[in-house]
C-alpha cells in the first residue's frame, strides 16, 4: 500500500506491503469547524468554567497573552484575531497587551519566523516577545511546589492585571496532553524549574507518558504550577490531520482543559489488536519536524503498541539538524545511552549533581532504546550523515528500511504505519478497552 507520511511541508510518499500492514493509524475523523473565527468568538463569549472574557478584562490595565512557539502549529493569527480585539473592546489598552511567546527552552523565534507566528498586521501592531529561560533575573519567584520544584515564572506574565493562554491540545509524551497548563509550564519557566520537573523523578514515573493525565506527576506538577502563577483565561484548539480546526475550548485552565482533552482523546487514540513488530512513523512534518529533538516524539508515540525488540522506521526531514548544542553534546559525551542514564539518576558517585539543559528528550529515547532499534530516514543530505552518531541507524528510504525489518522480524511481520506521528496515540486494544 502507498501512503503519504507527514515530511517536512511536502510529505513523503512510501509503501509497505499489504499482507504486513496494520492500519493506517490515523486521527479518527472529525469534522473541521464549518466558520472557526466564529466559533473562537462565541467561546470567549459563553466560555467553560468562568465568565465572559469580556467581563474578565473589563478594569485590567494590562494583559498578557501566551502563545505557543514555531515548533507548534497553532493558529495562532485566528486566535489572537478574536482575543485582541475583545480585550481593548473592553478596556485594555494595547500598549498594555503583550503577547508572549512561550518559548520554554527552545530557541526565540524572530524576523520572518515571527511573521509567520502571528501573521504581519498583529507583528506591526503588538508587542510580541519571546521567553528566554536561561534568564533568571526575567522570572518571578514563586516559591516552591509541593514535590519540590523550584517556580521561577516569566515576569512579565507574573505582573500582568489579566493572564491568558492559548494553545493546542495534542497527545504529549511527558504531560498526557499539551494545552491548558503546559503554555505557563515549561512554556514561561526559569531552567532552574524545568530541569526539576523534567527530572528523572518525574519522567521515570510509569504514568508520565502519553495520553495519561491521571497519576500523572508531570501533568500534576505544572498543574499546581501553573495554578500558583495564575491563570485567568485559556484559550485551546484541536487540529485534524490537514490542521484545520476541530473544536475550541475557552475558560477556566482546568474545566476548559480536560472538556478539550476529553473530545481531543475520542478523535486521537486508536486500538490496535496486539503488538507490532515494526512501526513505520513520522514526526508529524513541519514545523514540529525540523529538528531530531522533536523528531523523538514520534518515536515515543509508538512505543505503547510494539514488541520488545521491534523496529521503529521514522522519517523526518531536520533541517535545523540535532537540536540545541547542549543536546547535541550529550551524544558526544555518551557514546552509550546506558551510561547516559547512570549518570542522570544519580548512580555515578562521581557525578552526583549531572544536569545538561535538553537531557530529558534524549531520557525519553532511552526509554524507546531500551525496547526497540530505531531506523531514521531523511532526505536532507547535510544532516544524514550525523545520524550514525545518534544511537540510530540510517536508511535510504522507508521501503529499504522495511525491506531490512522484514528481513529481521520474518516476513509474516505485523507492520503500523502512523503518517501523522505523534499526533496519534496508538493504543493495544486490551488497555484501551
Amino acid at each position: 500500500m502507498k501512503f503519504t507520511l507527514a515530511y517536512g511541508k511536502t510529505g513523503l510518499e512510501a509503501v509497505v506491503p499489504d499482507a504486513n500492514l496494520v492500519g493506517p493509524l490515523e486521527i479518527r475523523p472529525a469534522p473541521p469547524l464549518a466558520d472557526p473565527r466564529s466559533a473562537v468568538a462565541a467561546s470567549l463569549r459563553e466560555p467553560t468554567g468562568c465568565p465572559p472574557l469580556s467581563e474578565l478584562a473589563r478594569g485590567r490595565r494590562t494583559a498578557c497573552i501566551l502563545i505557543c512557539d514555531i515548533t507548534r502549529p497553532v493558529p495562532n493569527e485566528l486566535l489572537l484575531g478574536e482575543l485582541l480585539p475583545t480585550l481593548e473592546a473592553a478596556g485594555v489598552p494595547r500598549d498594555g497587551i503583550t503577547i508572549l511567546i512561550a518559548t520554554g527552552l527552545h530557541r526565540p523565534n524572530e524576523g520572518d519566523e515571527l511573521i509567520e507566528l502571528v501573521g504581519p498586521e498583529i507583528a506591526a501592531n503588538y508587542r510580541v516577545e519571546n521567553h528566554f529561560g536561561k534568564d533568571l533575573a526575567s522570572h518571578t519567584d514563586l516559591g516552591v511546589s509541593p514535590r519540590g520544584v523550584p517556580i521561577h515564572i516569566d515576569s512579565r506574565y507574573v505582573d500582568a492585571d489579566l493572564k491568558i493562554a492559548t494553545g493546542l491540545i495534542e497527545p504529549h509524551l511527558m504531560a498526557g496532553y499539551s494545552g491548558g497548563r503546559k503554555l505557563v509550564c515549561p512554556g514561561i519557566a526559569a531552567l532552574e524549574t524545568v530541569r526539576v520537573w523534567h527530572g528523572p523523578q518525574f519522567l521515570e514515573h510509569p504514568n508520565a507518558d502519553c495520553g495519561i493525565l491521571e497519576g500523572n506527576p508531570v501533568h500534576e506538577e505544572n498543574t499546581w504550577i501553573a495554578r500558583r502563577a495564575g491563570c485567568d483565561f485559556i484559550l485551546n484548539v484541536t487540529l485534524d490531520g490537514d490542521r484545520r480546526v476541530t473544536g475550541v475550548f475557552a475558560g477556566e485552565m482546568e474545566e476548559a482543559f480536560h472538556e478539550g482533552v476529553a473530545f481531543a482523546r475520542q478523535v486521537v487514540t486508536v486500538p490496535v489488536d496486539g503488538p507490532v513488530d515494526v512501526a513505520v512513523t513520522s514526526a508529524a512534518g513541519y514545523p514540529l519536524d525540523q529538528n531530531f529533538y522533536q523528531s523523538i516524539k514520534g518515536l515515543t508515540g509508538v512505543l505503547p503498541v510494539m514488541k520488545e525488540g521491534g523496529t521503529i522506521i521514522i522519517a523526518a526531514e531536520m533541517t535545523e539538524g540535532v537540536g540545541s548544542p547542549e543536546f547535541a553534546g550529550l551524544f558526544e559525551e555518551f557514546p552509550d545511552p546506558a551510561d547516559f542514564m547512570t549518570a542522570i539518576t544519580g548512580a555515578d558517585p562521581t557525578r552526583p549533581d549531572f544536569f545538561v539543559m535538553d537531557q530529558w528528550q534524549l531520557e525519553e529515547m532511552a526509554k524507546v532504546l531500551r525496547r526497540c532499534e530505531v531506523v531514521y530516514v531523511t532526505n536532507h543530505a547535510p544532516f544524514a550523515d550525523q545520524l550514525e552518531k545518534l544511537y540510530v541507524t540510517r536508511a535510504a528510504s522507508v521501503e529499504s528500511a522495511v525491506a531490512a525489518a522484514l528481513a529481521k522480524h520474518g516476513d509474516d511481520a505485523r507492520i503500523a504505519v502512523v503518517p501523522e506521528g505523534p499526533y496519534v496515540l496508538p493504543t493495544l486494544e486490551a488497555v484501551a478497552g
